[in-house]
């Protein structure tokens, strides 16, 4: 695990620990939370970059790829 150091507004601060709090939030939800968040928006922009990348390319042949892409993997686990 790793400690960070945060800076955040006190109306932000205070939104969130009210947030939480309405939720019945323990000790380290607060990490939790901020974790999940990070995570999320790392998978909305991961994902919204290879849209933009493959947004020229033909979507049949996308499609193609990732089938092709899931039966390997389906072979290989059977």
């Amino acid at each position: 695990m790793t400690r960070w150091s945060l800076v955040v507004n006190n109306e932000t601060d205070q939104s969130l620990r009210a947030f939480l709090g309405q939720k019945g939030a323990k000790k380290g939800d607060l990490s939790k939370f901020v974790e999940e968040a990070v995570l999320d928006k790392l998978l909305a922009e991961t994902a919204e970059m290879i849209k933009e990348r493959n947004a020229a390319d033909d979507q049949m042949n996308i499609m193609s790829t990732v089938n092709e892409a899931l039966e390997a993997v389906r072979a290989h686990s059977s």
